[in-house]
């Protein structure tokens, strides 16, 4: 009988190999920016009844991180479709270009500042009417009754059934008065999220969240009530020294928990470098050194016209390599991963073939 002992042994290390190509396939597939699906996005439950950390079109996050996908939110709007990682090249920068000719309204063939604008304003309304329609469902989700009106016990039995708590027995409690059993770290989330349904609750306070507020309680830009409360909140984290107000080194301080070594130290002095650029040209408006509320509810204000036209500017410095204040063709096609979060190449030799 033929021993399959040799046989066995030359095919593992092959297979040693391939599985860890798979491996390593399956990581680099992944975005860098998150580290799972799941911690990105959580459950599909979940996410209907929690407010996103995330707020497209808005320039700071909830935990006061800059947004670094706003360039691309507020040129490209929902159309993101086509810019992916391992699209086709040359369908990109056709339908980069495509965009070009839409916010191009003179059809100059040069994008100005009030263009640029008005683009702006335009994708933003996008991202609002989109966060409308999805709170409408969210809303249903939680408004299992149809009362057009959720209360805060409502919402808490929905949002601990979410972290795998049996629905029947938390509702029986908080109808009985009854303690829940909570863990320390969903006890603190569920105080926070008490203080913005507060928050969100317009006057008369009833507890009661109607279709609108609750869209205001997940998406504060929709409200200038909750607005100056995530303001609040936001200078609240960052405020060293209790003067409600942030200066520079307040606001470029670095989050805790860095790394130490050499890949941390450069994320570092990136955050220092685009945090200190984004307080001295555009959050800081009497450049005085001092952010105060009003400056930065001005700042992250979705739909102020004032500030779309200091960003509109802003981008079209970013790639203005001749110097006329005018975007034109082949500076949007070389800078194409700033504005679309894709590289494309070959931009002089196909921008007029694109067009």
């Amino acid at each position: 009988m033929v021993s399959r002992q040799p046989l066995l042994c030359s095919w593992t290390p092959r297979c040693l190999w391939l599985l860890g190509v798979i491996l390593l396939m399956d990581a680099s597939a992944r975005p860098a920016n998150h580290s799972s699906v799941r911690e990105r996005m959580g459950t599909r439950e979940e996410n209907e009844i929690l407010p996103p950390d995330h707020l497209n079109g808005v320039k700071l996050e909830m935990d006061g991180h800059l947004n670094k996908d706003f360039h691309q939110e507020v040129f490209l709007g929902k159309d993101t479709d086509g810019f992916e990682e391992d699209a086709e090249p040359r369908r990109s920068r056709r339908k980069l270009m495509v965009i070009f000719s839409k916010v191009d309204v003179n059809t100059d063939r040069r994008i100005s500042a009030k263009e640029m604008q008005h683009w702006i304003m335009e994708k933003t309304a996008e991202h609002f009417q989109e966060a409308i329609a999805e709170s409408k469902v969210h809303f249903q989700a939680v408004d299992p009754d149809g009362d057009g009106h959720v209360s805060w016990d409502e919402y808490k039995v929905k949002f601990l059934a979410s972290k795998g708590h049996n629905e029947r027995e938390v509702a029986e409690k908080i109808k009985n008065n009854e303690e829940l059993k909570i863990d320390e770290e969903t006890q603190e989330v569920l105080e926070n999220l008490k203080d913005r349904w507060y928050q969100a609750d317009k006057p008369p306070s009833d507890l009661l969240l109607t279709e609108e507020e609750f869209l205001s309680f997940l998406h504060p830009e929709h409200s200038r009530g909750m607005l100056q409360f995530m303001v609040r909140e936001i200078v609240r984290d960052l405020d060293q020294d209790g003067d409600k107000q942030l200066s520079l080194p307040e606001f470029i301080s670095l989050p805790v928990g860095t790394v130490e070594n050499q890949q941390g130290q450069d994320m570092d002095d990136s955050w220092v470098r685009d945090r200190k650029k984004e307080f001295e040209e555009l959050i800081d408006a009497d450049h005085n050194g001092i952010v105060t509320m009003a400056e930065l509810e001005d700042y992250m204000d979705p739909m102020n016209e004032y500030n779309a036209l200091n960003e509109a500017k802003q981008m079209i410095a970013i790639a203005d390599e001749n110097q006329n204040h005018h975007l034109e063709p082949e500076e949007v096609l070389k800078y194409s991963e700033f504005f679309t979060g894709s590289k494309l190449m070959d931009y002089a030799r196909n921008v007029h073939e694109e067009f």
